[in-house]
């Protein structure tokens, strides 16, 4: 009930659509139940015409126009029923849709809001499993439960109050079935949705993998793990089959518990009907009506299990969602303090762009990845991150980026505003990132993403300077040609030149780059280095560079070893002081088997 109640509150605006379903639920149940009461009436008129003519009398006179006006009758509840039925269906249909773009909407922007800790531990498939079935879920039974809710009720309550005013014993037997089934129900339903959840676990899990592996086939039949992948796949399904079988067995078995009960009610029902039939406590219309409304009376009873099932699925699909929407987005961050205005210093040009002060960070509860790190950079210096692979390096661009609270120290950079607009910092930094993460669309689309606004001459400009309008000329649709998703019809080299127009077009004050030619052969990186030389021209940049080459035109090195600063200097004082950069350029030259895998173990090359 919890949950409904919540779905009502999240989906309140669409509170007239429920009125509307609700009262052509009810305008429907009137019209059904004057259906006995008319077909009793033409009973009695029939049977007595009939008995009429039998003894000799012959057919009393107005006995065919009332015979024909009950009739009449009839059909006007049909057309009643049929025609707002199909309004409050139509209603129903709409007040689904638009529950599924709330729910979806809401679901979306809480993803949104949630930081970047909450990707790191979630898969992305499993995400995306919870929106469709979730929701799917949530809206069909808000959706027939709408419509059955007053049907139920008024139909529940009206049977009782005919039935107790013709004999009041058949009201009392009705009283202890709707109780008693229900009780049964809602015994059955515990089980049941305890096994419900850990289906959805498995569905979930295997979702999940799902979308990564579609997202990383080659990958996938690189390594000849189709097999293994299906085996995995399968299992988890395997495994809702055995919980299913288990599920099933339990519902199955108290079904028939329940339906014999309901049906040793109903006998005595009916046969207290047919014997004071007899009597002549009732007529023979009477008798025809009240089997009609027992039958109208056995639908709630029964429709009570179909409610218990569906609500059960409802609260068990919503269970995942709510869990997500209930996520405060700072406590799943873990605070910490976010890059901000150098102090004292708010829209001054001099000074640093950017400034580190003895920060300290570690993710979760892990021991610190980065300790004591200071160091400032100039506006419009060029300055490289070099050491160990995992010594810190994409983490200090992570916070640069405010992507994670520092636990201790200060980060200042230019324009980033009082550290609680992460939009404002966010729109001061343009990043190129090893992996070009292109979207679905258009190369227009993407080039402009961080500048949505962007006329089309601006869009090209900047394509022109990262060297992307060459390769796109040649494409039959030109910028409005489709790469497909993250830009799969795309080689790795345009990929990456389509991501340096990208950070172009935003034209922030600082660059970061993060090994943004790593992934490239030789004659995509020179062409991806020059759109990135003329992107660095007059930006505070940080490079996460893989290339001594690279590292060798930048203005100052920061070398790291474990997460602490090892040194700061420009090129040709680190290559003279015998730390870690002197130790690289020296690996370089070596052909020594041994010293070529220690250079990897900086990610250079």
């Amino acid at each position: 009930m919890t949950t409904l109640v919540r779905i009502l509150r999240f989906t309140r605006s669409l509170a007239p659509y429920y009125v509307g379903i609700m009262i052509a639920a009810a305008v429907v149940t009137a019209a059904g139940l004057a259906v006995p009461f008319i077909t009793g009436t033409a009973t009695d008129a029939i049977v007595d015409a009939v008995g009429a003519a039998t003894s000799g009398g012959g057919v009393p006179a107005g006995s065919v126009r009332t015979v024909v006006l009950l009739a009449l009758a009839l059909l006007a509840v049909g057309l009643v029923e049929a025609g707002v039925g199909n309004l409050g269906g139509y209603w129903g249909d709409v007040m689904s849709a638009k529950m599924r773009t709330i729910l979806s909407t809401r679901y979306f922007e809480q993803l949104l809001a949630l930081p970047q800790r909450y990707y790191d531990n979630e898969l992305t498939g499993t995400i995306v499993a919870r929106l469709n079935r979730s929701i799917s879920e949530v809206t069909n039974f808000m959706k027939t439960f709408s419509n059955m809710f007053v049907t139920l009720f008024l139909t529940t309550a009206s049977v009782l109050v005919i039935s107790a005013i013709y004999y009041w014993p058949l009201a009392v037997l009705l009283a202890v079935a709707y109780p008693l089934y229900f009780w049964l129900t809602t015994l059955t339903s515990r089980k049941w949705q305890v096994i419900e959840g850990e289906k959805n676990e498995h569905v979930d899990v295997a979702s999940g993998r799902f979308a990564e592996v579609v997202g990383q086939m080659r990958v996938v039949k690189s390594f000849v793990r189709e097999r293994s992948e299906l085996s995995a796949f399968s299992g988890r399904f395997r495994s809702t089959e055995t919980l299913t079988a288990a599920q099933s067995r339990n519902w199955h078995l108290m079904d028939a518990l329940r339906q014999g009960v309901l049906h040793l009610i109903f006998f005595a029902l009916y046969a207290i009907i047919f014997v004071r039939t007899v009597t002549g406590h009732f007529s023979v219309g009477d008798m025809v009506m009240l089997i009609q409304l027992m039958a109208m009376a056995r639908q709630p009873v029964t429709s009570l299990s179909w409610v218990v099932d569906s609500s059960q699925r409802a609260i068990a699909g919503s269970k995942s969602y709510f869990e997500v929407m209930d996520l405060e987005p700072a406590v799943v961050d873990g605070g910490g303090e976010r890059p901000h205005e150098p102090t004292g210093r708010a829209g001054s040009t001099s000074g640093p762009a950017v400034s580190f002060r003895d920060v300290r960070f570690g993710y979760d509860d892990d021991a610190d990845v980065l300790a004591g790190i200071s160091f400032d950079v100039a506006p419009g210096e060029r300055i490289a991150f070099v050491g160990e692979s995992g010594g810190g390096k994409t983490t200090i661009t992570s916070l640069l980026m405010g992507l994670y609270g520092v636990r201790s120290g200060r980060i200042e950079v230019a324009g980033a505003g009082d550290g609680s607009d992460l939009d404002a910092l966010r729109r001061s930094i343009g990043v190129v990132f090893q992996e070009p993460n292109l979207f679905s669309g258009t190369v227009a689309e993407n080039i402009a993403y961080g500048r949505p606004e962007a006329t089309r001459e601006q869009i090209v400009a900047a394509a022109e300077r990262a060297a992307v309008d060459p390769f796109v000329s040649r494409f039959p649709q030109g910028y409005d040609t489709v790469i497909g998703e993250r830009g799969v019809k795309l080689s790795g080299g345009q990929k990456q030149r389509i991501a340096v127009a990208r950070a172009m077009l935003k034209d922030a004050p600082i660059l970061v780059l993060d090994e943004a030619t790593s992934a490239l052969d030789t004659k995509s990186e020179r062409l991806v280095q020059a759109g990135l030389d003329e992107l660095m021209r007059g930006r505070t940049s940080l490079i996460i560079a893989h290339r001594l080459s690279t590292i060798a035109e930048v203005d100052r090195i920061v070398t790291l070893r474990g997460g602490r600063i090892d040194e700061i200097g420009t090129p040709a004082e680190l290559a003279a002081s015998g730390g870690i950069y002197a130790e690289l350029l020296a690996l370089q030259h070596s052909t020594a088997k041994s010293d070529r895998k220690r250079l990897r173990e900086f990610d250079v090359v």
